[in-house]
């Protein structure tokens, strides 16, 4: 009897504070939905390896049997790190960041990509400013009564308290509004220019670690997948282990990307480790890399071909293949109209159920019986690629600061 196809899967998340079993149950419930939809099934269980957080799964396709394991590589603690700011705190770098960005140029050359995921990163700070205006308008209010009735002392006390409790207040409520959440994002990327900072750098060279530790198991395919800002980590990650000679040409090395927000980081003064990485690993035959997007997600950059538009595209690049989760298709006009306006839950669409899938299949790429270059074999880039070099930083070609 055949054995079955044996995978290992390490996901590595975007900016996200939360712990990973949530990536758990979103695999396990929008993968059932999937199986039902697309006629296959999953069973799910624990893995053989018990290093990290994870669950593994069996796939029963048409093709053929598959059994992985998936991992998730965990940095959610370098984010709460970053996220523990002060009201005064995260003004301050909503200051720091817009001026790294505009300064720079980078923001403006973002605007000739895609301006949906520009108004998107516009978004915190917009909401942040409006939000410290209503609470000085508040507290102005507050103090010319207080002054009328008593004094201009009390009363100013009381109008700075009432604006602080203002603000408090939408700091509170920012589950629902995300504006402090995406400025945190924003400002941990842009931090140094666009420098990984060095809490990065150590779990940058971790996952590397782990990575090389689990090729040398007895895996048909070892997929790395990248979410959001996970994947330029991912780029970083594959681009320091390929360069260490730990991985082979042995075809069992793959990279999948998932609604990539690389620009955003790529286009800073001091992202030369992450531009050099770029162009270090679209070159390699090590590894067979698909990146996927969509443009109705307005949190990525949607069909930007993440090495073209940095400006560091080798002579002789293999990858990545750039592919449209296409929305407006795989999704049916009823769920498209449930999704309307929740613009962080598409851009986790990736990652879930497809009600009129086409040729992208989360739970089949993972869990299915075929490697990631096979899947894709053939296959050329999507139309509507965008492949100009808009970052135009110098020394951009060797990937320099």
């Amino acid at each position: 009897m055949t054995r079955p196809f044996r995978r290992r899967v390490l996901y590595i998340p975007g900016y996200d504070p939360i712990p990973p079993r949530r990536y758990r149950e979103l695999y396990r419930r929008e993968g059932e939905e999937q199986a039902r939809i697309s006629g296959y099934r999953l069973d799910f269980g624990p893995r053989g390896d018990r290093t990290g957080f994870g669950w593994g799964v069996t796939g029963h396709f048409p093709e053929g049997t598959a059994q992985a394991d998936i991992e998730v590589l965990v940095w959610a603690d370098v984010v709460q790190g970053s996220m523990g700011r002060s009201i005064p705190a995260t003004y301050g770098q909503l200051v720091r960041t817009a001026w790294t960005y505009v300064a720079s140029g980078a923001l403006f050359r973002l605007m000739r990509l895609r301006r949906a995921p520009v108004i998107a990163a516009l978004y915190p700070i917009v909401v942040l400013l409006a939000e410290l205006a209503l609470a000085l308008a508040i507290g102005g209010a507050v103090w010319s009564m207080g002054a009328r009735l008593a004094h201009w002392l009390p009363g100013l006390a009381l109008g700075l308290g009432a604006g602080a409790s203002v603000l408090w207040w939408f700091r509170r409520i920012d589950g629902h509004v995300f504006a402090y959440y995406l400025m945190h994002d924003y400002a941990f990327t842009a931090q140094d220019g666009g420098a990984y900072p060095p809490a990065l750098e150590a779990r940058i060279a971790a996952f590397a670690d782990r990575i090389a530790e689990v090729l040398e198991g007895d895996w048909d395919e070892l997929l790395v997948v990248g979410h959001s800002s996970g994947a330029y980590l991912a780029v970083s990650v594959l681009a320091d282990l390929i360069r260490s000679g730990r991985a082979r040409t042995d075809g069992r090395l793959s990279l999948l990307t998932l609604g990539h927000v690389v620009p955003m980081a790529s286009f800073l003064p001091r992202a030369g480790r992450l531009r050099a990485d770029l162009r270090h690993l679209s070159a390699r035959p090590e590894v067979a890399w698909v990146d996927v997007t969509a443009p109705g997600d307005a949190c990525c950059f949607g069909l930007c071909d993440p090495v073209a538009v940095s400006g560091v595209e080798p002579p002789d690049r293999r990858g990545p293949l750039v592919l449209s989760a296409a929305f407006t298709r795989t999704l049916s006009p009823e769920r498209q109209r449930k999704l309307r306006g929740r613009w962080f839950r598409l851009h986790f669409q990736y990652l879930c159920a497809f009600d009129r899938p086409g040729d992208y299949d989360y739970f089949a790429i993972t869990a299915g019986p075929r490697r990631l270059a096979d899947r894709y074999a053939g296959r050329s880039h999507s139309p509507g690629r965008i492949a100009r070099a808009v970052n135009n930083w110098p020394g951009r070609r060797t990937g320099a600061p």
